[in-house]
């Protein structure tokens, strides 16, 4: 029996998105057969996703399938009509549904029932692998399975198992084996219920950028730099993405209890001239004895903000201001916040500027030439090498112009899976707030690459931005990717099938 740890969803995922994308990241990780399992939740649904690293057959519609069943009450057996599984309808791969045990592998059949949980299959790349692979990523309405995330309830984790299924090549896999006959060895997993910082780290008033406290922004530069082995560690990063300021729980009951009912979110751009009130809404899903719910926030005609009180559950807690960062320029923002009675009157709070520096651009980069010997190699080219030590030569570029690149890399990937890094580099605080990266660079910087087999090879040219969303870093990144072919000395490409546009070749 394994455990897994969900973590927060900050926005809601989007099946679509693909695990490369940011928030796939910082998900709870566990290993199953064949793959990973990914696990984040908010407080309407579990997100999960299967990335099954071992099934490159991309093979829709042959009857793969998964089965992901739950264990609803939590006791360890299986009971009739309440416990249940979640599988896909008979040919078609992104509908899903479920039905309820009747016993030790005794199922209901699909059940007719109205749900928001939903499915996803894609075949595509993920941090686990660079080799196109399937992958099942699934919504589940964290109701459907009995999770609540108030914590006197303790209801906030569940008991599952898990069966992937491959037609090509021919692959079943039971986590934990046969749980569909018994309950009692199931996984757990637990959810996350909402981030909690340290109150010791939090601003006097506006108490973190998610979970960034703003203590660790630095009040010149606007970029953050937290502690090793905090939530998320961060170095000298610009912020980007959709930005939740959240109050020092403290000093909002301070202000509730002296009355105040709203507030203003003061902004400028850059560090000199008038603050005036900023606009934005948001929803936040609010606890009302039941369930979670939407609620939607923003100013009215004055510029008002309503307080809320300190004591009611919303998922993100004392949410003063959620704003999305690409409708602000880059550079220096500053934030303040005033609260007010009913009447309109101030109420007093200790005084604090928020610096921040936005850049949502990702870095620039370009695969600039790939050589053999003195000729340039174009896509799609076929290199014969002339010895077992002939090989390539690059020029690549990965530049930032606001100098808030994270890191750099080349990577070639061939065959099943296999793969290397050429060049590398990251950023390191000794290098200062201020790295733009490189440039026309020559890889590798002595020698050639050798390539280690006849096969179809990519080059890949990938680059982080130095920037965070508050919950993930580094948040943004940009690639660029070449395909070519590659022979060594006395073997061909009959090593390999080539097939017809639209065959497939397991």
């Amino acid at each position: 029996m394994a455990t897994i740890l969900s973590t927060w969803a900050q926005n809601p995922i989007q099946l679509t998105d693909d695990l490369n994308d940011p928030s796939w990241s910082g998900a709870g990780k566990m290993p199953i057969p064949g793959g990973f399992l990914l696990a984040k939740n908010d407080a309407q649904f579990l997100y999960a996703a299967f990335d099954l690293v071992s099934d490159t057959g991309n093979d829709p519609g042959t009857g793969d399938y998964f089965w992901f069943s739950f264990d609803r009450n939590r006791n360890s057996s299986i009971n009739p009509n309440l416990d249940v599984n979640y599988g896909l309808y008979p040919g078609f791969p992104d509908k899903m549904g479920r039905s309820y045990y009747l016993g030790p592998a005794v199922w209901t059949g699909l059940v007719n029932e109205v749900s928001t949980s939903a499915c996803k299959i894609a075949f595509e790349t993920s941090p686990d692998s660079g080799t196109a692979h399937r992958i099942w990523k699934i919504k589940i309405k964290l109701a459907d399975i009995k999770v609540s995330l108030i914590p006197w309830l303790r209801a906030s984790y569940t008991r599952f198992g898990i069966r992937t299924h491959s037609d090509i090549p021919a692959i079943t896999n039971d986590t934990p084996a046969n749980f569909y006959t018994n309950f009692a060895g199931l996984h757990t997993m637990y959810f996350s219920r909402k981030p909690v910082i340290t109150p010791g780290l939090l601003g006097p008033v506006m108490g973190s950028v998610g979970l960034i406290p703003t203590t660790k922004i630095d009040a010149v530069t606007g970029k953050a730099t937290t502690d090793p082995g905090y939530y998320i560690v961060t170095q000298n990063a610009a912020f980007a993405g959709l930005l939740n300021i959240i109050g020092n729980r403290t000093t909002l009951q301070a202000v509730w209890t002296a009355g105040a009912r709203k507030y203003k979110i003061l902004h400028r751009v850059g560090t000199a001239g008038a603050f005036a009130p900023i606009r934005s809404s948001w929803y936040n899903y609010r606890w009302n004895g039941t369930d979670y719910v939407f609620e939607s926030f923003g100013p009215d005609a004055g510029d008002f903000y309503n307080s809320v009180d300190p004591s009611v559950d919303f998922s993100i807690d004392d949410l003063l201001l959620q704003i999305d960062s690409n409708n602000l320029s880059k550079g220096i923002h500053q934030f303040q916040v005033q609260f007010f009675n009913p009447a309109s009157a101030p109420i007093a709070s200790t005084p604090q500027t928020l610096t921040v520096n936005i850049d949502n651009a990702v870095p620039e980069v370009k695969l600039n030439a790939i050589k053999h010997g003195l000729i340039n190699v174009d896509a799609c080219a076929i290199v014969n090498m002339n010895s077992a030590t002939d090989g390539l030569t690059f020029n690549i570029s990965a530049h930032d112009p606001e100098g808030n690149l994270h890191s750099y890399s080349l990577g070639a990937n061939w065959g099943n899976g296999e793969g290397e890094t050429i060049a590398s580099e990251a950023y390191a605080l000794a290098m200062g707030s201020v790295w733009t990266g490189v440039e026309n660079l020559n890889v590798p910087p002595a020698g050639v690459w050798v390539p280690e087999r006849t096969c179809a090879h990519s080059f890949t040219v990938t680059a982080y931005s130095r920037t965070t969303n508050g919950y993930s870093y580094p948040y943004g990144y940009n690639q660029v990717s070449r395909f070519i072919t590659i022979i060594l000395p006395g073997t061909m490409m009959g090593d390999s099938v080539v097939m017809a546009k639209g065959s497939t070749q397991k």
